[in-house]
């Protein structure tokens, strides 16, 4: 069973990831040229900006949000949608990302956090307001993307992948009801040790971790029926230890304590890697390059 290779759709058809969303990748990748001109000035001068802005705030923002992009233009070919809505959520949230480029890098430099003003200009204020509407936007135009991935077209070509967008997707929802926490708690920091950071981190990093192991699953000896079961019980997990941390911090204490809650996330977790590495294991000959000459790089968009 295992070593029967078998597709569940059509190579030479599938609809490929990234494929064209070139200028969503660009942005993306401006996260992490953001994030390095930052890191170096870090490294020269020190994080801090008088009296309340910290540059370093700024490299783990704009690396985060050029790789959810990043990410975000990987699936985007595989919603179904027609190329008009797809123009419209590509350049709508590419200029809500601009936007959050700029006050987060630009205000730091200033001296002035971006979304919590102290005391500041009008100016200030403007802009932090401005983020607390962009991030609404933002969660908004998300949901309306998020949508068609759970409809049947978008499974047609490369349901594995979908199915583990699906789950992806469930995870980011988490994410951004923490980013709506943080906005309304206007502190990351909840309870005595709680840290809503980590929630909205790692529901996000759910749109790499999941689509990646249906994609090996995809290019492995792995029979359809074992790569859904797959699929199904990586999402499952990373899902449930997603809550899991969501739970923890509801409840105002820290991941890193030794209790049953970040005990079951971290598993959940780990048995996910362990998920990703087997199937690894299974699409080895992926790393040939022979194998990539056979297939054509089918996967990175014309």
């Amino acid at each position: 069973m295992m070593n029967q290779k078998l597709t569940s759709y059509n190579k030479s058809t599938a609809v490929k990831l990234f494929e064209g969303e070139r200028v969503l990748v660009w942005i993306g990748l401006l996260g992490f040229v953001l994030a390095a001109a930052c890191g170096i000035w870090v490294l020269l001068y020190g994080g801090a900006t008088s009296p309340d802005g910290d540059v370093s705030r700024a490299i783990s923002f704009d690396a985060a949000l050029g790789i959810f992009l990043i990410s975000t233009a990987a699936i985007s070919p595989l919603s179904g949608m027609s190329s008009k809505r797809r123009a419209f959520f590509r350049w709508t949230f590419i200029i809500l990302a601009l936007y959050c480029y700029g006050a987060e890098t630009i205000q730091n430099f200033r001296g002035v956090n971006p979304r919590f003003v102290n005391a500041g200009s009008f100016f200030d204020h403007f802009v932090a307001n401005g983020f607390g509407l962009v991030a609404i936007l933002l969660v908004i135009i998300y949901i309306s993307f998020s949508i068609p991935f759970f409809r049947p077209k978008a499974s047609q070509t490369r349901p594995e992948i979908v199915l583990a967008i699906r789950y992806a997707l469930l995870a980011t929802m988490l994410s951004f009801a923490a980013g709506i926490w943080i906005s309304v708690n206007q502190s990351r920091f909840t309870g005595l040790e709680g840290n809503l950071i980590w929630l909205h981190g790692l529901g996000f990093h759910g749109l790499q971790v999941l689509p990646v192991i249906a994609w090996l699953t995809e290019h492995s000896t792995i029979t359809i029926a074992i790569r859904r079961k797959v699929i199904h019980l990586s999402g499952i997990l990373y899902f449930l230890g997603v809550i899991f941390i969501g739970w923890q911090t509801a409840l105002g204490k820290s991941i890193w304590e030794w209790s049953w809650l970040p005990s079951l996330a971290c598993g959940c977790f780990i048995i996910t890697i362990v998920i990703g590495a087997i199937v690894l294991y299974q699409a080895k000959h992926i790393l040939s390059p022979a194998y990539w000459q056979r297939v054509g790089n089918r996967d990175v968009a014309s």
